[in-house]
């Protein structure tokens, strides 16, 4: 069985069985249902959140039935969602507690590390924040999220009605709180940066494990209200609607099928297909948050159909390589270049505002360079318009070589273009300096000439004495 990265339903034995299940046609997709709560539980969120960790969401699995098999499941799809959709914690963490040893309604806050107290999970010493931080330095799992929020001035910590701990996310869960196999309601609350990714987190938990409840497949709500009034309602487990065309999925695909028998394929997927005229509405389960354009579709009936089948064609279309035009020319330019004794260099597309501009006494207009929204640092903050900067850096680089230094580079830089769809394109460069303790500018004219030959590039001088 093949389970890739994206399908985050299959990490699981309850979701690999099911999904086997259904291929083999033993059983029918399940249908989740959200079942209101005569009373729903609430988490409030505090304002000071928005510094750490802004967004929680939850839902509550009642009357679940645990075994020892069960719970470690349980546990090691949290683990895995942690390890990859989660990004280590440091996008979404995700927290279970015994909803009968904790009262409702909750709060999701920001404190100070010392003015928070509890017992962390599976042990007996009551600590603050502080003292979380350094109980864990040693333990070979917790110690590799403690980067999280060690240096933050509030953490962030999740309260019942009585102003017990329930969580510190993303370190380590209460003991008070935890789960055991005697637990029969289960709260989860998810925190997280990325409130898509804490939305796929939590639909996953609560589709996988929902069959263990006392009406299968059933959830209950979590109310999550933020502190500028704003409610929200969660998990969100309505199908999606996404339409196709039978033409499109057997072209992509390789086949010859009806629309009916295309949905009936479908079904072996989980997904369940109406047809209507020439359209296919495919409605997308939330365990399946990894179907995001036609061409998923696609995979999906390649997969129910089976690769094995699908028929080998012979390509009576004859083709005859060629270079791109734009390469072919960028080779030579980098070939005379080279046999004039320069080297060349392979410098990164990106770079810091002031390498681009203040460095070279340039000013930014606004409308010629593509700035990145979330830079990894200082040295990554926009894409190159010019091929300079990355030359410079490389001579000061190698300063401890002799001089001169003759090095190049042949490469794309990006600019904003508003006419074309993605609002910017790549444009090939070529640039070429010359270090030296003295002035020779002919060196670097005289190069240039050489590359203009090379290309049958006539001087404006030659061109008036032709005329």
């Amino acid at each position: 069985i093949d389970i890739p990265a994206n399908r985050y339903d299959l990490l699981c034995f309850e979701g690999v069985s099911r999904a086997l299940g259904v291929f083999l046609r033993r059983e029918d997709p399940p249908t989740y249902k959200v079942v209101p709560a005569a009373e729903p539980h609430r988490i409030t969120v505090s304002a000071e959140c928005a510094q750490v960790r802004p967004f929680v969401v939850g839902a509550v699995l009642r009357g679940v039935t645990l075994t020892a098999e069960r719970y470690q499941s349980f546990i090691d799809l949290q683990d895995k969602l942690h390890h990859n959709l989660c990004k280590k914690r440091e996008l979404v963490s995700i927290g279970t507690h015994d909803l009968d040893t904790v009262e409702g309604p909750f709060t999701y806050e920001a404190q100070r590390p010392e003015d928070i107290q509890f017992v962390p999970l599976n042990q007996t010493e009551s600590m603050n924040g502080r003292r979380v931080i350094e109980f864990y330095e040693d333990d070979q799992h917790i110690k590799k999220f403690l980067h999280i929020i060690r240096d933050s001035p509030v953490y962030p910590v999740v309260y019942d009605a009585k102003r017990r701990v329930m969580s510190l996310p993303p370190l380590i869960n209460s003991e008070h709180s935890k789960i055991s196999l005697d637990t029969r309601n289960i709260l989860i609350e998810i925190t997280a940066t990325d409130l898509t990714k804490v939305n796929m987190t939590l639909n996953i938990l609560v589709t996988m494990f929902s069959k263990y409840c006392n009406e299968p497949f059933t959830v209950e709500p979590v109310e999550v209200v933020y502190p500028d009034g704003k409610k929200f309602v969660y998990p969100e487990l309505e199908q999606r609607l996404m339409a196709t065309t039978g033409e499109y999925l057997n072209g992509i695909v390789g086949i010859e099928k009806s629309n009916d028998e295309i949905s009936e394929l479908l079904k072996k997927m989980s997904l369940e297909a109406e047809v209507q005229g020439d359209k296919i509405n495919v409605k997308l389960p939330a365990t399946r948050p990894d179907i995001l354009q036609e061409c998923d579709i696609a995979e999906d009936l390649a997969i129910a159909f089976g690769y094995n089948r699908i028929p080998r064609v012979q390509n009576n279309e004859a083709t005859v390589a060629a270079p791109h035009p734009l390469n072919k020319l960028s080779d030579i330019v980098r070939r005379e270049i080279a046999l004039a004794g320069w080297t060349e260099a392979l410098t990164l597309s990106l770079c810091s505002h002031d390498n681009n501009f203040a460095h070279l006494r340039r000013k930014d207009n606004g409308d010629e360079v593509v700035v990145l929204e979330n830079p990894k640092s200082s040295e990554n903050q926009i894409c190159r318009t010019l091929l300079l900067p990355g030359l410079l850096k490389t001579v000061c680089e190698n300063k401890r070589y002799a001089l001169p230094l003759r090095v190049f580079e042949v490469s794309d830089v990006v600019l904003k273009n508003a006419a074309v769809e993605r609002g910017a394109q790549n444009q090939r460069h070529a640039c070429a300096l010359y270090a030296s303790n003295e002035a020779r500018f002919e060196i670097v004219q005289g190069l240039l000439d050489e590359v203009m030959k090379s290309l049958n590039v006539v001087s404006v001088v030659e061109a008036n004495k032709g005329v």
